[in-house]
């Protein structure tokens, strides 16, 4: 089975001080991404990080909570992380395991940083990894722009030698018509 995670979609990552790169493209693709994998009866999984008073994303504050951007139903999950690693302590794991859950798909926020993370943490489990190469966003670094980091990052994933190939990187419309195969 397939499951989505929108890693670290939250308020505190978009304000005007730190301005994500095509926001408005990733947010669209997401939900492309979120309703094929919802109508083939995947799962879609929110990440949202719980942080606290020094870092921010303190539970229950604004800055923590998800971006209305992105659409959220009922039978979808959030599983709450307090590190970049989306799997760290988290129920992650344990929620893929009980639904039979192989393959995944990442989207999110910040490539360098939750996504990145999380897709290498992901693949040394043996998931088989999709990453939309428009699907995710970060921000200007001090010495690289977000185009540059996005770009480096999809690179890197493309090219990571790993013993069962498990990790593909496609661009949003390559993967819904991908998906959409599985639908027949």
């Amino acid at each position: 089975m397939i499951a989505l995670l929108i890693i670290d979609m939250q308020k505190g990552m978009f304000t005007k001080e730190t301005p994500r790169y095509k926001s408005d493209l990733v947010n669209n693709n997401i939900n492309s991404i979120a309703d094929i994998i919802r109508s083939i009866n995947g799962r879609v999984i929110f990440i949202q990080h719980d942080g606290n008073k020094e870092e921010g994303y303190l539970p229950n504050t604004e800055e923590w909570e998800l971006i209305p951007e992105i659409r959220k139903n009922n039978q979808d999950r959030i599983i709450h992380k307090t590190a970049c690693d989306s799997f760290y302590k988290s129920e992650l794991e344990k929620y893929l395991t009980e639904n039979a859950i192989n393959e995944l798909v990442i989207t999110g926020c910040a490539t360098d940083y939750c996504v990145d993370t999380t897709i290498k943490s992901a693949t040394s489990k043996d998931y088989l990894v999709i990453v939309p190469n428009d699907g995710h966003t970060t921000t200007n670094r001090p010495s690289i722009s977000a185009e540059q980091v996005i770009d480096h990052y999809n690179w890197i994933w493309s090219n990571l030698i790993l013993p069962k190939k498990n990790i593909k990187v496609l661009s949003t419309n390559v993967l819904i018509d991908y998906l959409g195969k599985k639908e027949k």
